[in-house]
């Protein structure tokens, strides 16, 4: 396989290493220091995806948002859902030491379906997903980046650039729409 890597030199983003290989438009994004992954996923990830999915929305969610939404939004990430969902958008996963602990998506101009573990939340796996999408909008030509972001994520998308457009409400769900410029200023 012919792959061609960078090293990012950034000063916070030290052992970065993004693989792309020529054959196929995929993309992995490593962090060598905690070890996490981030390569397409596969139908066969669609059960993990779906279950982290579902215990992310009802333990990180659960601060934010009534029981009543928590359940109506898992309801939509069955196994079969997920699976539709990989076969719709292009969805990554996010490994730890080879156990997916996070999934995000893309879908056009839009940032879809970004979930990380309890467990493995503040570890940079957010992250690594959200930089792995952005590369693949940038890729694809994409100026502007728009993410549907929960209260919880809100903040999280806040602090990597992403600013609100607008609120959205949906019966109990309070939800944002965020955006973030991948066009990258002229310097003279």
């Amino acid at each position: 396989m012919t792959q061609l890597s960078l090293h990012a030199g950034r000063r916070h983003w030290r052992g970065w290493k993004l693989s792309i290989d020529i054959r196929d438009p995929s993309i992995s994004l490593t962090n060598m220091v905690n070890m996490i992954e981030v390569r397409r996923a596969t139908v066969w990830d669609a059960l993990t995806i779906s279950n982290i999915v579902k215990d992310t929305i009802r333990v990180s969610n659960s601060r934010d948002y009534p029981a009543s939404v928590i359940e109506q939004v898992s309801a939509n990430f069955s196994a079969e859902a997920v699976h539709e969902l990989i076969n719709r958008r292009t969805v990554w996963v996010a490994l730890i030491n080879g156990v997916v602990m996070g999934t995000a998506s893309l879908e056009n101009d839009t940032v879809r379906t970004v979930f990380v573990a309890p467990s493995a939340q503040g570890g940079g796996v957010g992250r690594c997903l959200m930089e792995t999408v952005e590369l693949a909008a940038t890729n694809q030509n994409v100026n502007l980046l728009k993410v549907p972001a929960s209260l919880t994520a809100r903040s999280f998308y806040a602090r990597l650039g992403y600013r609100d457009v607008r609120e959205i409400l949906y019966g109990e769900e309070h939800t944002f729409l965020m955006e973030k410029s991948l066009v990258k200023p002229l310097v003279e």
